[in-house]
């Protein structure tokens, strides 16, 4: 999985690319552990995502856990397929997607 980032003050894009899974997810937590500190607006741009575990949906439910207290998060550009694992996770109710 390919990770792209842009920060921009208190903003964070994150765009995911390919497969999040138990391999990948420990990447993309490291990835975002240091630049969530400050962060008061984070988006996820799923466009390119192709397929997501339970791994990165834990990963996905902690950033939203930390962004609830922080700021704002929502993911935008949902793959069908991954919308799916959304749908049938109930991620549906929990993340604001557009």
């Amino acid at each position: 999985m390919d990770i792209e980032k842009q920060k921009d003050g208190k903003k964070l894009d994150v765009k995911l690319v390919g497969r999040l899974d138990t391999k990948s997810a420990p990447q993309l937590r490291e990835s975002l552990k240091d630049d969530l500190t400050d962060v008061e607006e984070l988006t996820f741009d799923l466009s390119e995502l192709i397929y997501i575990s339970s791994a990165g949906l834990r990963i996905i439910l902690s950033a939203q856990k930390k962004m609830n207290k922080q700021g704002s998060m929502k993911v935008t550009n949902v793959q069908d397929i991954v919308m799916e694992v959304f749908e049938s996770t109930g991620f549906v109710d929990i993340l604001t997607i557009e």
